[in-house]
Order: structure tokens, then sequence, then C-alpha cells
């Protein structure tokens, strides 16, 4: 025989078997009701009985990977199955009709817990039964279950202390029956509570003791084992929770104790003893059936500094009660991200960051301006020597070798000192060869507004003519 393995392509679910839509079941037996669908991606399987979702509470169905197994049959069990799949492309349906047989009396023998007139009832929830003897404080509520399954199905009576419940006392619709609520006790609702099921082929009960403890006035008390040491991701998300006896519903409030050298992280801090402590958010007390109060305090994205004691804080107006634990917040194991500018590690005062600069310009811009004015105050005097070494080449030749003098007394010195006739030989020279023998014009009189000249001998017979000029 040759198998070959075909490669399916993504599409819609389908019925990979023919299956017979007509369904007969005997009264009280199992049956399985095939949904052999496939599919790429592979569906998702969904159950209805006459249009409505079957699901984990239905007690004696069971939803299998590849079909739906329904255990002791009852005549309510009859009716149109569907097995639903769907994927993202599509879906496909198979649907069954399911018929209950009732047994032939005499066609079968007897086994435990059933007989020629069907099957004797069972409780199906006995996890939910073990507690048998409860107390329950004044005000708060209970919940006695007694579910069970039979066939024919079975009928549920409740009795208090041997005296039959009555319907108001029980609650109407037949899903409330097999659960009985008792709500706002009081200590009259204290006594022993009895469920009898029975049907055709037999009776079971069920008996529960309650005791309703009347409230005395006494501070809260925690109970259980929380809140409890916990550690946690870096980044990850954890909660403490708090349960509260109290006779009135008490103030649950948490709060972490700050280290000495995290006080000034926080606006305001209380003191308990030698710690300090910060108050934190606190979400919605719940009130359970029991009596109790429950709180809890999430931690969303946790670092390090989450870490330390947390104290969850139960009080009412007779005194307080608490609890503390620890938590741990693991240290992140991802590498730190370097950033490509790091900034100071104290960022400086605005003014100082709008000063130094223009502090900066200002001293730039004063010596600008001292060299400037520096330049124009020496730029004439420079202007007007040349125009008097070029006047003066008129002379006769004799008093050539006369010198040029500034006098000491005047303003001037630095910007002109004295000028040799060597000195006037070489710049008459310059004057010649770039200007030829143009003379520049003489505008020494509309500079300077005190030019003067005075020739003095010496002893030697020397004569030197100075000429004195005011800026």
């Amino acid at each position: 025989m040759v198998q070959l393995n075909l490669c399916v392509a993504p599409g819609p679910p389908w019925v990979s078997e023919r299956v017979a839509h007509r369904q007969p079941v005997r009264l009280g037996s199992s049956i399985k009701l095939p949904c052999p669908v496939e599919g790429d991606p592979p569906p998702l399987i969904m159950w209805t009985k006459d249009g409505r979702n079957i699901h984990s509470g239905w007690i004696r169905f069971r939803i299998l990977r590849l079909g739906l197994k329904i255990k002791e049959v009852e005549a309510e069990d009859a009716g149109t199955y569907v097995c639903k799949a769907t994927n993202g492309f599509g879906s496909v349906n198979i649907n069954y009709t399911l018929i209950v047989i009732e047994n032939p009396s005499g066609k079968r023998g007897n086994r435990p817990g059933r007989d020629s007139k069907g099957v004797r009832p069972r409780f199906t929830q006995p996890a939910k039964m073990r507690k048998r003897v409860i107390a329950r404080p004044v005000g708060s509520s209970v919940r006695l279950k007694c579910t069970a399954s039979g066939n024919p199905r079975p009928d549920i009576v409740w009795l208090k202390d041997d005296r039959p419940l009555t319907e108001s006392e029980v609650g109407e619709g037949r899903q409330k029956k097999w659960t009985l609520s008792l709500r706002n006790l009081t200590p009259e609702n204290s006594g022993r509570y009895t469920c009898r099921v029975s049907n055709r082929a037999g009776e079971i009960n069920a008996t529960y003791k309650v005791e309703v403890i009347q409230r005395t006035n006494s501070k809260p008390i925690l109970t259980g084992t929380h809140p409890v040491n916990t550690t946690v991701d870096y980044g990850g998300t954890t909660s403490f929770q708090c349960k509260v006896r109290s006779d009135v519903k008490p103030v649950i409030q948490w709060l972490k104790r700050v280290e000495s050298n995290e006080e000034s992280r926080y606006n305001s801090t209380i003191e308990v003893g030698d710690h300090h402590f910060v108050v934190l958010p606190t979400g919605e007390v719940w009130s359970r059936p029991d009596g109790s109060y429950l709180n809890k305090l999430l931690i969303t994205r946790a670092k390090e500094e989450d870490s330390g004691m947390y104290i969850c804080l139960g009080a009412n107006t007779m005194g307080y009660s608490f609890r503390s634990a620890f938590l741990t917040v693991l240290p992140d194991t991802k590498p730190p991200i370097t950033p490509m500018f790091t900034p100071a590690s104290s960022p400086l005062p605005w003014p100082v960051i709008i000063g130094i600069p223009a502090g900066m310009v200002f001293i730039f811009g004063t010596v600008l301006l001292w060299f400037c004015q520096s330049k124009k105050h020496c730029s004439p005097t420079s202007t007007a020597s040349a125009q008097v070494l070029q006047a003066s080449h008129r002379l006769p030749y004799r008093e050539r070798d006369r010198s040029f003098v500034v006098p000491s007394s005047s303003p001037e010195k630095d910007c002109l000192g004295s000028i040799n006739y060597e000195e006037y030989l070489a710049q008459q020279q310059l004057l010649l060869t770039q200007g030829g023998s143009a003379l520049p014009p003489k505008i020494y009189p509309k500079i300077y507004n005190d030019i003067h000249t005075h020739t003095h001998s010496h002893v030697d017979g020397k004569v030197h003519q100075h000429i004195h000029f005011q800026c």
C-alpha cells in the first residue's frame, strides 16, 4: 500500500470522515459524538445543543479534541448537537440528532448504582461538599451545594432541622435548587441543613451544620497567610493580598518602609517605632461571603527601588492589626543602553547658561571696539607724516639733512617718531616708483588744524627746522 503525503495549502477546515447524523443512545449510558475535522491552520472547535453553547459548567458533558462525550445520558439530553470548526479562512459544521431510547424492562442486568427502574442519583461535585461544618458571623452569607445527577433526573428537597424549606426560602428555578444560598445571616439561621436527592431508582442525602456567630466589637484580625514574601523580575508585575476579618467593614491600608537614605524622595512619611513608612494608594476592599474582607496591592513594572518591606494594615474603631512581607526585585539582566550624549549630572541654572555667552560677546565686542578706535586714531598722523615728507622734498638741498621731529610734548608721540633723512629718501623713492612724478595733493590742511614751523641754529652751525602739528 502506497501512502501519499500531500502538502495541504492553508484554507478553511473540512470534514475528513463521513459520520452518521442520527445518533441513538440508551438511557443512562454514555456516548461520544465525533467531530472529524481538519484544517490549516488547525480549527477551533465549539459545541452547541439546541442553539446553546456547551461549556465546562455542563456536568456530564466533556469536550474532547475530536468529539463530545456525554456520560449517563438522560432523557433531557435528546436534541440537536452541532460541532462548529472555525479557522481564519472559514468554518464547517457537523450536525447530530441525539435520540434517547428508554431501557426495555428486564433486558439488562442490574449494575451498582443502577436497577431496572433507571440510574440512582449521585453527587457530581463531591469536592465542593467536603466542608460540612460551617461557621459564619452575623450579616455574612453562605452557599450549600448538592449538585447531583441520575436517571430519570432526580428531584431535590432541602430541609432545616428535618423541616422542609419553602419554595421562597430555597429560591426559584431548578438550577438554584441545587445550591441553597443563605444571605444576611442571623443567629436564627443556625442549624442542620439537609439536601435529599431522589428518583425512582433511589435516594441520597447530605447534611451541613451551619453556625452563625454573634459579632463582637473587636479589632480586625488578619486571616490566612497573606501577605507573603514575593520575588519578581525587573519590569514584571506582582501583587500582595490581605484578608481581614472584622465585625464592621475595616479600613485596609498598605505601607512601605522607607530607608533612611530615601526619605527625601517622598513628600510625607509616617513614623512607626524606629522606622518611617510611606502610605501607598489602596484599591477597593471586597467583601467575601465568609464575612472577611479582601484587598490587593498591585505592583507593575517593578524596579529595584520597589524592593523592601510592605505592611498590610487593617483597622476599625476598636483597633488595628498588621502583617508584613518583603518584595525582592531581581536585577535587570538587559545591558544598559549608552546614550550618545551624556547630559551633565546637575544642569546649570538658566541665568548662568545665558550669562556666560553674553559676557563673552560683551568682552569680545569691547576689545574689537578698542582696536578699531586705536586704528582710527593713529591713521591720520601716519598719513600726515607721509604728506609732510612728500612736501619737504622741495626744500633746498642744504636743508634736506634736517630731521623732522615730533616734539615730546605732543600727544601723538606714540603714533609718529623722528624721521631722519635716510628714511625720507627711502619713502620718496617708493613714492616715485608707485606714483611716478605726480605728487599727491596737499591734504594735510584739511586734516591738521594747527601746523607751524620754526627754525633754530646750534652752536656748531647746524640749522634744524621743526614742523609742529596737532591732531
